[in-house]
């Protein structure tokens, strides 16, 4: 089953057209991995999903519901997104950033209930920062941070994960800190979890589909063996590689690339 079905799909800006008649299926509970050239419209694609930008032809379906006649907190409480880059709010806890996760399950002047807490409790253990969850997320690492942001779209308790470039601006130690963060959710829960990455080693270590796009159209699609070779590469990228594929871990490795 698909968690997401992108039918002709046209989206875009008020006088841009980014994305013209996409056509592309999310698996459910696997890491899907988007990778391209910048500007070839993965954020847009991502936004759509998210039902953040309205699309200007064709239909979303989130497990065959079009998401366009489905209520914003019925979205929320299945699919949670984080943006490129989200900006720190000063002055706030670990554990408050956190809880506003459960913003759809509140009920108007309502007050966080406990279960609400607990499921905090256990989104900043998931994650890695409960005990973190008295600091100021201002003040923590970027890998912190990120892991802080994660926790709270896991308050929301759905199943899909959307994360617009999750490791952009992290050391590689913190990368890998966050992608193996989302493998482990992947594997635990079965979480549909849906990115953009720019490295190619490593969208091809953690992607158990991938998409690759060029100029807002899906050039390739499928498993990393499978789609990322020479010929694709060149066309996505204009660089000629050198590949080696890893038997025992599944996955095409990129020895070397030049244009």
């Amino acid at each position: 089953m698909n968690a997401i079905s992108v039918k002709s799909l046209t989206a875009g800006y008020e006088y841009r057209i980014i994305l013209e008649d996409i056509h592309v299926d999310i698996p459910e509970g696997k890491i899907t991995v988007m990778i391209g050239p910048n500007g070839c419209g993965k954020s847009t694609l991502l936004k759509n999903i998210a039902r953040i930008q309205k699309p200007k032809k064709g239909q979303i379906f989130l497990y065959q519901e079009d998401i366009q006649k489905m209520h914003s907190k019925q979205i929320a409480k299945k699919l949670a997104m984080l943006p490129q880059s989200p900006v720190t709010p000063t002055g706030l806890l670990v554990k408050e950033l956190v809880a506003y996760g459960r913003f759809p399950y509140q009920k108007p002047l309502g007050s966080l209930s406990k279960e609400d807490y607990e499921i905090i409790n256990w989104a900043m253990k998931e994650t890695g920062v409960y005990d973190q969850r008295e600091q100021f997320v201002e003040n923590l690492s970027g890998g912190q941070r990120q892991r802080v942001w994660i926790a709270m779209a896991l308050a929301q308790q759905g199943d899909i994960l959307v994360l617009d470039e999750p490791t952009t601006y992290l050391d590689i130690s913190y990368q890998l800190e966050i992608l193996e963060l989302l493998k482990t959710l992947n594997q635990k829960k079965k979480q549909t979890i849906i990115m953009v990455l720019h490295e190619l080693q490593l969208a091809c270590r953690y992607a158990d589909h991938i998409i690759g796009m060029k100029e807002g159209k899906i050039v390739f699609e499928g498993h990393p063996k499978e789609v990322i070779n020479e010929a694709h590469l060149q066309e996505l990228y204009g660089i000629k590689a050198q590949l080696h594929y890893d038997k025992d871990k599944n996955y095409p490795v990129i020895m070397d690339y030049h244009i």
